[in-house]
């Protein structure tokens, strides 16, 4: 059968296409803002006639309607990163996050720990071959897809179509339902940037080095960082994710990719977050390569480019060098993502730098972000033993290779004024000595 009269076969509307999920089952929902809205919807529309289906997700860029309450008899969710949408389902009990680092995620699909029954998955219109791109989210959805017995598939022509290996077959056995539906991409709009986030940009900044590649997190340090490279030359990107930051930094000529070791003038991701701007620049862009996090995340990958530059945040960091990234205390209120993933790439890379880049407080400046421990419950995203710089607004602590007691030094040099002397005072019991 040719795949046009296989895409009509599988052809059908939403309310048909969700009729193949069974209760108990376990559902993986494509990430971020390549989720499958109108397909996730219409479950949830159809929530009483499904009992104790498990969604796993990542970041839930839609409304999350299955975690809602009122949903428990209907609908588990399972967060392997906890989202704004869904991180009060899991504090309240009526959700679970389940750890892991962001590479290995793939393998939970096929090891036996999180088998998929279904995947629901948003594509490109196909193209001359029958392969429909995953476009923006191909991260943990491609292997999703490609694990499960049945794939719902919400075509979208919106969907940026990118290169890489971001693709699915239209004859592909397990493809039991294709839904057209067109919409806009879910956007994310750039975030707000203060002075605090600008300094934090600047002495990030001053760590890279023409020619470096670049791995970014989300957020507004990430996108201040980027406002202060345009006199670099030549840097790249091999990140997990970008945004639309980098398009800018493309434009002037300061991100080539020419200088990378591996993929020369390629961009290398595995999920892309941003507005129209970003996604327009990516669509059938043969300079972007999308691949899957398993390959893009993984430490042994990361580690073949040299000169890499791994900038990640943080909730809270205490004296020994010890990183809170993803709870405040007992709450879950996000997931370690790529963060680790891409610190241990840098730390077996050659010349490769791991950056660490937080404001010094949170909660208006009444709360200090360097700590003397963590919070009881925290849980630690980056050891003391992985971390390279700490960065703040009042500067840059260089933690690999000094003592406890000279990164505690280092630490809070870095620390907001208005806390440092209490620092320093258990710098002194601690370590039993003046701190000069």
């Amino acid at each position: 059968m040719s795949w046009e009269k296989e895409y009509q076969s599988k052809l059908m509307d939403a309310e048909k296409a969700v009729d193949f999920i069974k209760s108990g089952e376990r559902v993986v929902i494509g990430h971020a803002c390549g989720e499958p809205s109108y397909l996730v919807e219409t479950m949830v529309s159809k929530a009483e006639q499904y009992e104790n289906v498990e969604i796993v997700h990542m970041v839930a860029m839609g409304k999350a309607g299955y975690a809602q309450p009122g949903m428990e008899k209907h609908f588990r969710h399972n967060a392997l990163f906890v989202g704004g949408t869904t991180r009060k389902a899991v504090e309240e009990g009526r959700g679970d996050y389940t750890p892991c680092f962001f590479y290995r995620i793939p393998s939970l699909f096929t090891n036996g720990s999180l088998p998929v029954d279904v995947a629901m998955i948003q594509a490109t219109a196909p193209d001359e071959n029958g392969n429909m791109s995953l476009g923006i989210s191909v991260d943990y959805t491609l292997p999703a897809a490609k694990a499960a017995k049945k794939v719902l598939v919400q075509v979208n022509k919106e969907m940026p179509r990118t290169a890489g290996d971001s693709c699915i077959n239209v004859a592909d056995a397990n493809i039991v339902a294709i839904v057209e539906h067109d919409a806009p991409i879910i956007e994310l709009a750039p975030p707000k940037i203060g002075e605090v986030e600008k300094a934090i940009g600047a002495n990030c900044a001053s760590l890279i080095n023409d020619g470096d590649t670049l791995q970014l997190g989300i957020g507004a340090i990430p996108d201040a960082v980027l406002l202060f490279l345009k006199e670099k030359k030549d840097l790249g990107i091999h990140s997990e994710m970008f945004s639309d930051g980098v398009v800018e930094l493309v434009e002037q000529g300061v991100i080539t990719n020419k200088k990378k070791t591996t993929h020369v003038g390629k961009f290398v991701a595995n999920f892309l977050m941003g507005t129209k701007r970003l996604y327009d620049f990516v669509n059938n862009n043969p300079d972007v390569e999308m691949y899957s996090v398993d390959y893009v995340n993984n430490p042994l990958v990361v580690m073949k480019e040299d000169n890499i530059v791994s900038i990640n945040s943080c909730v809270q960091i205490d004296l020994m060098g010890q990183a809170a990234s993803e709870t405040v205390g007992y709450k879950q209120i996000s997931g370690v993502g790529g963060q680790v993933d891409f610190i241990r790439g840098a730390a077996m890379s050659k010349n490769g730098r791991s950056i660490l880049a937080f404001p010094s407080t949170a909660a208006k400046g009444t709360v200090s972000k360097i700590v003397p421990l963590l919070d009881e419950g925290a849980a630690v995203t980056t050891s003391r033993n992985d971390i390279d710089y700490a960065v703040t607004e009042y500067g840059i602590a260089k933690l690999s290779g000094k003592s406890l007691k000279d990164r505690a030094r280092a630490l809070i040099e870095i620390a907001h004024p208005d806390f440092r002397e209490s620092l320093k005072q258990v710098y002194e019991q601690r370590f039993h000595c003046k701190y000069e």
